[in-house]
């Protein structure tokens, strides 16, 4: 139980902090890539931030494993996160350090329960996108094939495809960009089906609760109906007592 208060203790004081080193590695990856004039120096600072970023996560992750009851479980429940800690480590590749982040960043921002399901399908929505646009464009930009040249082709480019629409008029050419590609349809479908899932639930709950204030008036209606008959019953019961009298 300690260990349990412990845990919890260290999400509400290190939730705000994370999310501000969140947000300070989407700035150091974007840096490189939207300034192509970049010097080495300021890439090579961006490259230590967005390492210091994943670090603190990892840190995080091992911190919340330590404070765990059961680590074991912990683990079990939370095998998404360590695939995210331990996926740079294997292959130190940038894309590979932007995904391991953003499934860092996604799932301790989904421990918050402060967060509302519309504010963190937003929150994804952006995020995908800025990321998105940035990682194709990273690889594309010098493609000898590519299409995707400045940045506001790399967000058009991202915003139909995750909303499926494919018109077409730019696409990935290279493996990696049709990497990125895939996983912003297969996220754009999933957060999509949340979007779709949370509106019907509304609905239905808003039809469960007109059903039980329904259900509520007519039994109200029956109990007086019910009355009004004993009532009736009892005056006529009176009405042949006086009579007979």
């Amino acid at each position: 139980m300690e260990r349990q208060t412990a845990q919890a203790r260290w999400e509400e004081l290190t939730q705000r902090p994370l999310l501000a080193l969140a947000v300070l590695f989407a700035v150091a990856y974007a840096v490189p890539i939207v300034d192509s004039t970049a010097g080495r120096s300021l890439t090579a600072v961006c490259t230590a931030t967005e390492w210091a970023v994943w670090g603190a996560f990892a840190g995080d992750y091992v911190t919340r494993l330590v404070l765990a009851g059961d680590r074991r479980a912990f683990v079990r429940r939370h095998w998404l996160d360590l695939g995210a800690v331990v996926l740079p480590m294997l292959q130190p590749l940038r894309l590979l350090r932007l995904v391991a982040t953003l499934l860092l960043v996604g799932r301790r921002a989904r421990m918050a329960t402060q967060i509302r399901l519309t504010t963190y399908v937003a929150g994804s929505v952006v995020g995908l996108l800025m990321f998105g646009s940035l990682a194709v464009l990273s690889v594309e930009r010098d493609s000898p094939d590519g299409n995707i040249r400045t940045l506001g082709d790399a967000v058009w480019w991202s915003f139909t495809t995750m909303t499926t629409v494919g018109y077409g008029d730019h696409a990935p050419t290279t493996g990696l960009g049709r990497m990125i590609a895939v996983g912003l349809m297969l996220s754009g479908i999933a957060l999509l089906g949340v979007v779709t899932a949370n509106i019907a639930t509304w609905f239905i709950a808003r039809f469960e609760r007109d059903d039980a204030e329904e259900r509520l008036q007519t039994e109200a209606i029956e109990a007086l109906t019910a009355e009004v008959r004993a009532l009736r019953a009892e005056v006529a019961a009176l009405r042949k007592h006086s009579a007979h009298h």
